[in-house]
């Protein structure tokens, strides 16, 4: 397998693609299949402390990284975190940040949105959950000093972010999209470069034995598409 380098002005090369062609039957069934297991998909925000095999994780990041992104810059850096200490410092900045936006700067109405949720100031997940990975969005590429501007940045990384919910769902794990604002320190808690800028918190792991959700309906399909 050829080593990753920067394509940035390198002439466009095709290459054969030939993908094997699924009967359709076949198609039907495997799409009906991942609509059901996708509709179990729920963000947990109470993990267990059972042991999670990190091979699940990694195979859930592979995933991710296999998303398409603007002129295939692959904008992403996941930093997955172990450390107990580094995860204590996450998780103490996360909840200073959450309880000044709890007491007032989310504003009314966005408290009100949150009101269904359940959420409050407290994040036990950032130390709970057996795995915290924080996904960072690469602005621009640093070639030493040179800079060369990345592009669809947000778009690019939400695909790649969505993609690793479904690879850790359809691997039996639940997982959680943290977006504490702002999120500053999580570049300075993990040391990263001046290019990149944190996207998401996610703790993975099982939900606990006596985990909740909050009882939500997803919108019917007639109510998200529109045929012309």
């Amino acid at each position: 397998m050829a080593t990753w380098s920067p394509i940035h002005s390198r002439p466009y090369t095709p290459v054969p693609y030939r993908p094997a062609r699924i009967p359709v039957e076949e198609s039907l069934r495997v799409a009906a299949d991942l609509r059901a297991r996708m509709q179990e998909r729920r963000t947990v925000r109470a993990f267990s402390d059972e042991a999670v095999p990190e091979q699940l994780v990694l195979d859930a990041i592979a995933v991710a990284a296999t998303a398409p992104s603007g002129a295939h810059q692959q904008p992403w850096t996941f930093v997955l975190v172990r450390d107990p200490e580094v995860r204590a410092r996450i998780r103490e900045a996360a909840e200073e940040e959450e309880r000044v936006s709890y007491d007032g700067r989310l504003g009314e109405e966005w408290l009100s949105a949150l009101l269904p949720l359940g959420t409050d100031m407290h994040k036990p997940h950032i130390t709970d959950a057996p795995y915290l990975l924080v996904v960072f969005e690469q602005r621009y590429f640093l070639d030493g000093e040179e800079q060369h501007k990345h592009y669809y940045v947000g778009e690019s990384v939400g695909i790649a972010v969505g993609m690793l919910l479904t690879a850790l769902h359809l691997s039996g794990l639940a997982a959680l999209t943290h977006t504490p604002s702002p999120m500053r320190f999580l570049s300075e808690v993990l040391g990263r470069p001046r290019n990149e800028k944190a996207f998401a918190v996610i703790p993975i792991g099982y939900p606990a034995a006596d985990a909740v959700v909050p009882d939500l309906v997803r919108k019917d399909l007639d109510q998200v598409i529109v045929e012309v």
